[in-house]
């Protein structure tokens, strides 16, 4: 009944009995430089100048022949974004426009990590799951042994699905796919042998009963909670939504303007909610503003404030926006630090006129920036810490190359979604091992005779593939990509014996729990096993045992060419609600 957490080089791993898993800042002529002045004409006070004419609060006058400068616009800017201003801070900032020298707090580096989490790790099929990850074997089932079961190289965490608060989420960073073989323990009333001999040859040979937690602890409330945990790092297949929608819009990303009032210039933008902008007459986000290059500046943008927590992206591969475009090429930057004067990581995209388009930017796109230079020796972008967003139209694109886009004047860009997104074929991210038969209980007209033990037993053992089903649901509802897989009657025999996959939860029969295990590592790979759900047994009847010849040994199955001929959609619970099964 248990799950957990990490390792950059090994599956993670997790008990299904008991809980392991493994992993991952006056006087004479004063000279006063603001925020960013080497790009612009430095501003000179003078007793003679401030004599001759009054300076209002809200501006101070720059050279002849240049706008005037909104100080208190800028003052605005300033602490929008970072509350009452700290003196300190001020310093640096004036410092660092001196020296042209990127900010001291380098982004941490984000460690590399594409773990598989496999709970019940130590379970007939998450072990053997865990032994093809890892090509080398796992004998064992108990804590006692499980260190010298999973070797040195893999951590351990000690979890229960049954226990929400055993399950807490930073355990799971990381984590790119599960394989949960996590299931309730059924077991011989009268006791079985010290190397489970009974069990393993099938409830048909004893009097079974539940063994610990329930049915609707472990494959309901479970499965809720180890979704729950999993759900952040493993993604959506409709990706996250960041800003768009309903809403979305009405507040959970507050968008300020931050313009080239911080360089001394005089742009200015603002973000606004139309109502009815979008493509489908819905609300959606609009930048807008006038763009000039008087006072050396030449940029306008939006940003939102930082996140109350960092936004996790590490299971998705970009960002995408959908725009409304003018011809022009604007810049998205994301930020992995909450310091306000930063590197932000920076793409550019162009824009058609006049057309709703989506904008795919992959974070391997991205480029460590700082002032419109790169910073070669940033580290790489951590998907895992974004902090906050900012869309930019500018002059400048990088290292003193211009816009080819640029224009002065107004300028509009509505757009009405940005989310992150997971690159296409999408492969499953969660294969659950089910059982066949979970929709047979309540089945109209069914001859409960001729079903296997669990059918005929479901109540007495606690409505286990009731709530079996119930869990599945919750896995389709989920939004992750998904595969479920329900074997038949699972047994000890070896992989290898020609197969039968079907549809429809109509099939009885065997199969090894070893197949079962390369279906499911088969299956994580396969863009055709997502949203699919499918029986599977062999084609040796029960009465045979299936045995292997070492010296010539079955040849490896290709599980795609199932996967292939498998329907999305199709659960079996077509026959309980009365509704056709797709075809």
């Amino acid at each position: 009944m248990s799950c957990c957490a990490a390792s950059s080089s090994s599956p993670v791993l997790a008990n299904p009995r008991g809980g392991f898993a493994a992993s991952c800042s006056t006087r004479r002529n004063h000279r006063v430089i603001f925020l960013g002045s080497r790009q612009f004409s430095p501003i000179i006070y003078s007793p003679a100048r401030r004599a001759s004419s009054r300076l209002s609060r809200r501006e101070v006058i720059a050279f002849a022949g240049q706008q005037s400068w909104d100080i208190g616009r800028f003052v605005r800017t300033l602490y929008f974004f970072n509350g009452p201003p700290n003196p300190l801070k001020i310093v640096e900032s004036i410092l660092s426009s001196f020296t042209g020298s990127a900010p001291g707090e380098v982004p941490k580096k984000m460690e590399s990590s594409d773990v598989v989490l496999v709970t019940g790790a130590t379970g007939g099929v998450g072990r053997r799951v865990v032994d093809i990850l890892r090509n080398k074997g796992i004998p064992a089932r108990n804590e006692e042994k499980a260190r010298s079961m999973l070797g040195p190289d893999v951590d351990l965490i000690i979890g229960d699905v049954t226990k929400e608060n055993s399950l807490d989420p930073k355990y799971f960073k990381g984590i790119k796919k599960v394989v949960n073989a996590v299931s309730v323990i059924v077991g011989p009333k009268e006791g079985d042998t010290p190397d489970r001999q009974k069990y393993k040859q099938g409830i048909k040979f004893f009097e079974p009963e539940i063994k610990g937690p329930s049915p609707e602890m472990v494959e309901y409330l479970g499965m809720q909670n180890l979704i729950n945990a999993v759900k952040n790092s493993v993604g959506l297949t409709e990706g996250k939504l960041l800003f768009g929608g309903t809403g979305n819009l009405s507040g959970k990303i507050v968008w300020g303007a931050l313009d080239d009032v911080v360089m001394g210039g005089v742009s200015e933008s603002t973000f606004q909610i139309q109502p009815t902008g979008s493509e489908t007459d819905g609300p959606t986000g609009l930048f807008k503003g006038t763009v000039s290059t008087s006072n050396n500046g030449g940029f306008t943008s939006i940003r939102t404030k930082n996140f109350t927590v960092p936004e996790d992206l590490s299971a998705y591969d970009g960002i995408e926006l959908r725009v409304k475009g003018d011809g022009r090429r604007y810049k998205l930057i994301v930020r992995t630090s909450f310091e306000w004067d930063t590197v932000g990581y920076i793409a550019s995209f162009d824009t058609t006129k006049g057309e709703w388009q989506s904008v795919k930017l992959p974070f391997s796109s991205l480029n460590p920036v700082f002032r419109a230079r790169t910073m070669p020796d940033a580290a790489p972008f951590d998907a895992s810490n974004v902090t906050s967003l900012q869309l930019m139209f500018s002059k400048f694109e990088y290292d003193g190359k211009l816009n080819p886009t640029f224009t002065e004047g107004p300028f509009e860009l509505p757009f009405s979604s940005i989310r992150a997104y997971i690159n296409e074929p999408i492969t499953p991210r969660f294969v659950h091992v089910s059982s066949a038969g979970v929709t047979r209980p309540e089945r109209p007209g069914l001859d409960l005779s001729k079903q296997p033990p669990a059918v005929r037993m479901n109540k007495e053992l606690g409505s286990i593939l009731t709530y079996k089903l119930k869990g599945e649901d919750l896995i389709r509802e989920s939004g992750i990509p998904y595969t479920i897989v329900r074997p038949c009657a699972l047994t000890e025999e070896p992989a290898g014996a020609d197969l039968i996959f079907d549809q429809g939860d109509n099939i009885t029969g065997k199969i090894s729990r070893e197949e079962i295990a390369f279906i499911c590592v088969a299956a994580l790979a396969s863009p055709n096993a997502v949203e699919k759900t499918f029986e599977v047994k062999s084609t040796v009847p029960f009465s045979e045992p299936f045995v292997v010849d070492p010296s010539n040994p079955p040849p490896e199955k290709d599980y795609d060419v199932y996967f292939k001929e498998l329907k999305a959609g199709i659960t079996g619970k077509e026959a309980l609600e009365g509704t056709p099964a797709q075809v």
